[in-house]
């Protein structure tokens, strides 16, 4: 099979496209043909070394996946071949991952493809529609009616983020850095959309949020929290699943007086069954048309180096040079 993999750790460049031979599904394992899979920027982490993780090499890169079942193990019940099915968590904690014609992976973490949906739509809403579940509703608990502050809601992540929520009955009030991208932002459902560079951003999503927002979701790399504990409500909610190197100051008194609380997440962590449980919203949402991941660009298997390049300098370097998911082709 083709397959993009890595036999050291390193810059993009390290990826190489070439033949691997085809994995043979374990007892618990499904054999999937991969139609698509999504870049995500933990890819690039893994990829670089700035996650320390077992990799065994030469190492699949990838998350994501979205394809057909073409061979079960002996111990799995529920999937047969021919059966469309989306997951994550591969290419994570040992497991290989799934840039690559064919991928074998463990039943538990995949979840069939509704029938209108197609392969593009569920690679790219694999992760960060999981993400946006766990954190809304098993972290945050998010409620109807109340109203939540997405910084950043253009990417992967925060698109999500604010359908998600809408779906939970939720007021939206959301960030986004160019008017394309506000408009985009609007297009999700978001109430109201701001631009994040503003100087009076706090007073504005005061303004529209006269008691507060009650869950403020950060996206972005360097959170600041003097501005979030500001907008927070009295008992307000502050979700974090991004910044790893970052080291803010903190405002522990206005934070504490307030009896907020701060919710920190890695979804790779979440078990199996929390993820199946997201995975029955989002094929519900996915079917009605109500939750759509926007896809940037979809580039071929041979492309995942330059995929990777435009992840990393959008997600570290900040350029902005990436306004959704990068698909890839196998």
């Amino acid at each position: 099979m083709k397959a993009a993999y890595i036999t050291r750790t390193g810059p993009p460049a390290e990826i190489a496209v070439g033949d691997l031979p085809d994995p043979a599904p374990g007892p618990r394992q499904a054999l999937v043909r991969v139609k698509a899979c999504a870049v995500n920027p933990i890819d690039t982490y893994i990829r670089s070394g700035a996650i320390a993780m077992p990799l065994v090499y030469p190492f699949v890169v990838g998350c994501d996946l979205a394809g057909e079942i073409v061979a079960v193990g002996a111990e799995v019940d529920g999937l047969a071949p021919g059966m469309r099915v989306w997951g994550s968590n591969q290419g994570l904690l040992g497991r290989q991952g799934t840039f690559a014609e064919l991928a074998a992976v463990d039943a538990r973490w995949l979840f069939r493809t509704p029938p209108d949906v197609t392969d593009h739509e569920a690679a790219a809403a694999a992760l960060v529609s999981i993400t946006a579940h766990l954190g809304l509703v098993d972290n945050a608990m998010l409620r109807s009616g109340e109203t939540i502050f997405v910084n950043g809601g253009s990417g992967g992540v925060g698109s999500a983020v604010v359908q998600i929520a809408k779906l939970l009955g939720a007021r939206v009030i959301a960030t986004a850095g160019t008017p394309e991208r506000r408009e985009l932002v609007a297009s999700f459902g978001a109430d109201v959309v701001l631009d994040y560079r503003r100087e009076d951003l706090v007073a504005t999503v005061r303004d529209a949020a006269p008691g507060g927002v009650h869950v403020y979701w950060e996206t972005q790399r360097d959170p600041r929290f003097d501005d979030a504990v500001a907008m927070l409500a009295e008992g307000g909610r502050m979700v974090l699943m991004a910044g790893r190197e970052s080291r803010p100051a903190f405002p522990v008194g206005p934070f504490y007086v307030k009896g907020c609380r701060l919710h920190g997440f890695a979804m790779f962590k979440a078990d199996a069954h929390r993820q199946a449980a997201a995975s029955v919203d989002i094929n519900r949402w996915m079917a009605a048309g109500a939750l759509r991941v926007p896809v940037d660009r979809v580039l071929p298997l041979e492309c995942t180096a330059e995929a990777h390049h435009l992840q990393e300098s959008s997600t570290v370097g900040l350029s902005g040079a990436v306004c959704g998911k990068l698909i890839i082709e196998p």
